[in-house]
């Protein structure tokens, strides 16, 4: 039985105002709280024991998950008092652990989407008697990323931060979020700290002459770190692009939960989801979009690759490109939002307020 450990403390300041109330990993993505996913595929995985590393609003998880038993899993709850990056989170937990000292523990971070091969992870750390493994994956554009290069073996050779000229993208693989530690090399963190696994706790163990192995895979990859990418992958989950045995339903074009209400006219596309309670509108398009819970369309409105907050209002002839719409805010009839705006929380916006803005 191999454990896990999920890093969900961050307090998600690049999805507000997603994350006001609710903690990141815990935004419904297609329909259900996007850490339910992590946690299913780690079950499918034959993971059986997860310890979950949180901070910032800590409280929300254990009523939702339990003891985990809903998910065939066993859940255990580590809360940091102040953040400790990383690192710090995946040491500070490490009492909980059960493994023997040269057992592998996979390390989950908690906004990461991705169809990673998990036994595969695993496999390839036990074959090659690494002390940490990573998961690695290819990116057009690495520039945002730390680079990790290895050599014909898949053995790292180094840690590179972002690379800020041509020169310095020296491979276009990155450092994809998810980790098998050898139990005893959790054990030399430092504790009680905040420590970077990225920037300390990796180098360190390169620098000191610890195999650390890279496994590439190339299969479905996403931060969801801000809202254009979270609803994205939200509709990704409901197309079936991203897997996933958590979703509420079939994939297809849109997933409807059971309580909401869709008028026969409205049209659905490109994987939206309509969450519990809430209602959608006669005439109103939506396309690759998230309705939180009792969130309502009004008719007439026109809602793309958006996400609307728990009981927010969308008013009649709307038009949303790209945008998200705060819990309990209104829009009122007659607006025009696009190219990323963000509508704080209980927001209101008066009819005909606004044509087009894309800085609010």
């Amino acid at each position: 039985m191999t454990e896990a450990i999920l890093l969900v403390g961050g307090r998600g300041t690049r999805l507000r105002p997603l994350t006001v109330h609710t903690p990141k990993p815990m935004v419904p993505a297609a329909g259900v709280p996007f850490l339910t996913h992590q946690l299913a595929r780690a079950r499918a995985a034959g993971v059986e024991h997860i310890v979950l590393a949180t901070s910032y609003l800590a409280e929300v998880f254990e009523p939702y998950f339990g003891d985990g038993s809903s998910l065939g899993l066993h859940l255990e709850y580590v809360t940091e008092e102040e953040p400790l990056g990383t690192g710090g989170a995946i040491r500070n937990v490490a009492s909980r652990l059960r493994s023997g000292p040269d057992d592998p523990v996979l390390i989950f971070n908690g906004d990461i989407l991705t169809g990673l091969d998990i036994p595969a992870l695993v496999s390839t750390h036990e074959t090659t008697g690494a002390d940490v493994s990573l998961h690695l994956t290819r990116v057009e554009d690495p520039r945002a990323f730390g680079l990790v290069p290895t050599d014909s073996t898949g053995r790292v050779t180094a840690f590179l931060e972002k690379p800020q000229t041509p020169e310095e993208i020296v491979t276009d693989q990155i450092n994809a979020g998810a980790y098998v530690f050898r139990r005893s090399v959790i054990d030399t963190i430092p504790e009680g700290r905040p420590v970077s696994v990225e920037r300390e706790t990796f180098p360190e163990l390169l620098a000191t002459g610890a195999h650390l192995q890279g496994m590439v895979d190339s299969t479905y990859w996403l931060d969801l770190g801000t809202p254009q990418a979270f609803v994205r992958g939200s509709a990704d989950l409901v197309l079936g692009r991203a897997p996933s045995p958590a979703v509420p339903g079939r994939c297809g074009d849109r997933l409807i939960l059971p309580t909401a209400t869709v008028a026969p006219d409205a049209k659905l596309t490109g994987g939206t989801v309509v969450c519990e309670g809430a209602r959608i509108g006669e005439g109103a398009r939506i396309s690759g979009s998230t309705i939180l819970a009792g969130a309502v369309v009004e008719p007439g409105a026109v809602v793309t690759d958006s996400l609307v907050g728990v009981g927010a209002r969308i008013g009649e002839r709307t038009i949303l490109t790209g945008a998200v719409i705060g819990d309990g805010a209104t829009v009122g009839a007659d607006n025009e939002l696009r190219d990323g705006v963000r509508i704080w929380c209980d927001a209101h916006i008066p009819a005909g307020a606004l044509r087009f803005s894309s800085d609010q």
